[in-house]
């Protein structure tokens, strides 16, 4: 028998644009603040301790996109997976891993989420539900859509959230994953966080068709592009995209427009725009200042807030200390978690 093709994703998919704005109460707005305000903070400490010597290698800063890490966890279920590029700090933390342990891999060190083997790209944590950062632009996506494949073998109702950038957009084998998972129905939430200028080149220079959200069309995958820069239209459109996924209904991608207020990496000067550009964006879309904004209508007082401000630069200051003070790995370490012994 044929199978049964649904239809194309209609015309003109609606955009989530602060459509979650007043829907959340107190405690959630408060919750997102100090979520998002600790990935700030990390990420700026970790930017200096790269400055310092005291972090190799790469490193890719998720300043300025909080919302999107923090907005998606907030709506996933115990059991779902996340999976994402390079830049994966801020969805470390945003998934609950501990602060301490992200800064120890940053600094290559023992104390580390993986020993101080991964670095700054390569984290992973099954029990926080996060499958990897992964440095081949786009490899993750391919990654992801097995897992959710897994999840449609087991049956067990999960959604693998599975998120790349602008540049990774453009790669051959986020097509075929498309393909498959539409196919196969698979429970898979594709993320786009488009922030506009992937390594170094603006979308519009490297991109045909720039709205991200509508490169599932021809596959039949339903898309929505999201403001990004608000952590409740993200929250939103995150529920609904997770509940379509979680439904049998097969995968959703959402476009997340966003923007990233530091260089690709640590090593980029991002002379291919305007400080104006920069500084226009942090007036009148950063997202932590967009959320403080909504905080004193839902009843915060300054208090609270500050005593949020003191708690995560306490908790920042303490990762640092322990990244300072955890030894290197032995070099022993060099054959640990190589091959996995698998019984008969």
């Amino acid at each position: 028998m044929a199978r049964e093709r649904k239809s194309p994703s209609p015309k003109g998919s609606p955009t989530t644009n602060g459509s979650g704005k007043g829907a959340a109460g107190k405690d959630r707005l408060l919750a997102w603040y100090r979520d998002m305000l600790l990935i700030r903070r990390f990420e700026e400490r970790a930017g200096q301790l790269y400055g310092m010597g005291l972090i190799g290698g790469f490193c890719h800063l998720y300043i300025g996109q909080e919302a999107i890490a923090v907005g998606m966890q907030s709506i996933k279920r115990d059991g779902d997976q996340i999976i994402t590029g390079y830049r994966d700090h801020g969805h470390m933390l945003a998934a609950g891993m501990d602060p301490r342990e992200v800064m120890a891999e940053l600094t290559g060190r023992i104390g580390g989420s993986s020993k101080g083997k991964g670095g700054s790209m390569h984290m992973f944590s099954t029990q926080a539900g996060f499958y990897g950062g992964h440095g081949i632009v786009g490899a993750q996506v391919s990654l992801g859509t097995g897992l959710a494949l897994a999840n449609k073998y087991r049956e067990d109702g999960r959604v693998a959230f599975t998120y790349f950038g602008d540049g990774a957009a453009n790669q051959g084998q986020v097509y075929e994953s498309f393909n498959m998972a539409e196919l196969w129905d698979l429970p898979v939430v594709y993320v786009v966080e488009n922030n506009q200028y992937a390594m170094g080149t603006s979308i519009e220079r490297s991109s045909s068709e720039t709205r991200l959200h509508k490169r599932g069309v021809s596959f039949n995958i339903p898309g929505e592009e999201v403001d990004g820069m608000d952590v409740a239209a993200v929250a939103a459109a995150g529920a609904k995209a997770a509940e379509h996924a979680r439904s049998g209904k097969g995968p959703y991608i959402l476009e997340m427009k966003t923007y990233r207020y530091r260089g690709h990496s640590m090593s980029d000067p991002a002379k291919y725009r305007t400080k104006e550009e920069v500084d226009e964006v942090k007036k009148t879309r950063d997202p932590i200042e967009h959320l403080r904004e909504q905080l004193d209508p839902a009843g915060v007082t300054a208090g609270e807030m500050k005593a949020i401000d003191a708690d995560v630069k306490r908790i920042v200051a303490e990762a640092v200390e322990f990244a300072r003070s955890s030894p290197e790995p032995d070099a022993s370490e060099l054959y640990t978690d190589v091959y996995l012994e698998a019984s008969a």
